[in-house]
């Protein structure tokens, strides 16, 4: 559409005469429909009135700004920045207290490692136990039947059957467990890796 200066003047003239006749107590308001069309008046209407809206002074400036009333979904997700933004600065200030330089994080990094280790050593021990007593239980089962085929085999002990089940539920327990180490040790070194890097920055910003 060709620009036309007469009509752009005209909307202007509309504009500012709106703007006169609304400052006439000193206060103008400016808000925006649905359609994006802007307004002006010498009062805010009801159905805007949570709506983003701006107070103008007689020369036409805007002296305070009205955010529009937000949901409950922007008021808690601005809740949860909030929130990330304290733990940070508390975590922050732990760092700052806590040690006096690099050194002091990855010692205490190397001991909750050596301390996993430790309890990764023994559950790996206990598994191999458990192993053991798999393997020496299924080999009396092999005796009975299912696990014997040969007519007339007896059917397995219950307290047999009960140690087979008991065994192996433990085994699976104690792998999942190592796993849940394994996934700590992991946790533990980008936790520690993400202080270091943290307090060196803290300490640059510290040091300007």
């Amino acid at each position: 559409m060709p620009f036309r200066p007469h009509v752009f003047a005209l909307a202007l003239l509309c504009m500012t005469g709106t703007l006169a006749q609304a400052a006439g107590d000193g206060v103008a308001y400016r808000w925006v429909d649905e359609k994006g069309v802007v307004h002006y008046g010498d009062r805010l209407p009801p159905e805007y009135s949570n709506k983003e809206s701006a107070i103008l002074n007689k020369q036409g400036v805007e002296v305070r700004h009205n955010d529009a009333q937000k949901t409950a979904e922007q008021l808690a997700e601005d809740q949860k920045r909030a929130d990330a933004v304290l733990r940070q600065k508390q975590h922050d200030a732990f760092l700052l207290t806590t040690y006096t330089s690099v050194k002091d994080i990855e010692a205490l990094r190397d001991e909750r490692l050596d301390q996993i280790s430790g309890q990764r050593r023994a559950a790996q021990q206990y598994v191999e136990g458990l192993h053991s007593r798999l393997s020496n239980l299924q080999a009396r089962a092999r005796n009975f039947a299912p696990y014997n085929d040969k007519p007339g085999a007896r059917q397995m002990p219950d307290d047999l059957a009960e140690d087979l089940v008991r065994t192996m539920n433990e085994m699976k327990s104690q792998k999942n467990a190592l796993e849940a180490k394994d996934a700590e040790e992991s946790a533990l070194r980008t936790q520690f890796q993400a202080d270091i890097d943290r307090y060196r920055e803290l300490h640059k910003v510290v040091s300007r």
